[in-house]
């Protein structure tokens, strides 16, 4: 029996990069997830891929940001499996300025996106997590480096993720009581599309019809890569790992923790 055997996730921006690769390594313990993703097209290529491997998936297309979205999601897993026992709230992007140049608009998508949509998701799955069950449920929010330390032209995304952390000790505090774990992990420098190597600076990806550069300058990266302990960034695999380790039942006794998956750089 694999680690995860019976248990239910949910895995926001789970088609692409990080969140991928953490639903692929849950199906591969032998958890039941729900895919999502903003775009058909990936949310069922990471369905497909956990079905090949041999375990069950479903997709929830959508933005995490939508009216509705939350209790969808939610119900999504227990109408199909008839239960959730993991939430990781994965979804998001950046879209960096300094802050004299951020506008309104820049603030309120990236604190929709990273803060107010991973506590809606929560809100709604309470009446959920709050019944008896015979083991402990687990929530892992993603947050960053940045929501710890700090990063230039990155006031929306630093401080959304800084209210992740005070999300996450707030709800290990009321929720402990329904054995419920709710840990977040810090992310250094991962390759994902979002951050690699873009020499001209045009890379983009599209949100919900705006254009949102991508990249990161290959100079910048090497840059970035020396203040590093191990030298590199890390893989979205390394990530789901860590993920992963605050999801199982070795971890039964640690909530309301921020655990820095970095390569030793911590900001």
């Amino acid at each position: 029996m694999t680690t995860l055997t019976g248990r239910t996730a949910i895995v926001s921006g789970s088609g692409r990069g990080i969140g991928r690769a953490i639903a692929l390594k849950f199906a591969a313990e032998g958890a039941d997830v729900v895919v999502n993703d903003l775009d058909p097209a990936p949310a069922e290529e990471t369905v497909a891929a956990v079905m090949d491997a041999g375990g069950c998936a479903v997709a929830c297309v959508g933005s995490v940001t939508e009216a509705g979205f939350a209790e969808r999601f939610v119900q999504t897993a227990i109408d199909t499996f008839g239960g959730l026992d993991i939430i990781v709230n994965n979804a998001g992007y950046t879209w960096d300025s300094v802050i004299q140049k951020t506008t309104d608009e820049q603030w309120d998508a990236i604190l929709d996106v990273h803060l107010k949509a991973p506590f809606q998701i929560l809100r709604a799955a309470q009446p959920y997590l709050r019944t008896p069950a015979d083991h402990h449920r687990k929530v892992v929010n993603i947050s960053s480096v940045a929501g710890l330390g700090g990063n230039a032209g990155q006031a929306n995304y630093s401080a959304a993720k800084a209210g992740i952390v005070g999300l996450t000790k707030t709800l290990a505090k009321e929720w402990g009581r329904y054995k419920v774990n709710v840990n977040a992990v810090a992310f250094g420098l991962i390759t994902t599309r979002l951050t690699e190597a873009s020499a001209d600076g045009n890379a983009s990806i599209d949100v919900q019809g705006r254009q949102i550069r991508v990249g990161v300058n290959p100079q910048l990266l090497t840059a970035m890569e020396t203040m590093i302990p191990l030298g590199r960034a890390g893989t979205p695999e390394e990530a789901a790992g860590s993920v992963y380790l605050l999801s199982i039942p070795e971890s039964d006794y640690i909530s309301g923790q921020v655990l820095v998956c970095g390569g030793g750089f911590t900001n």
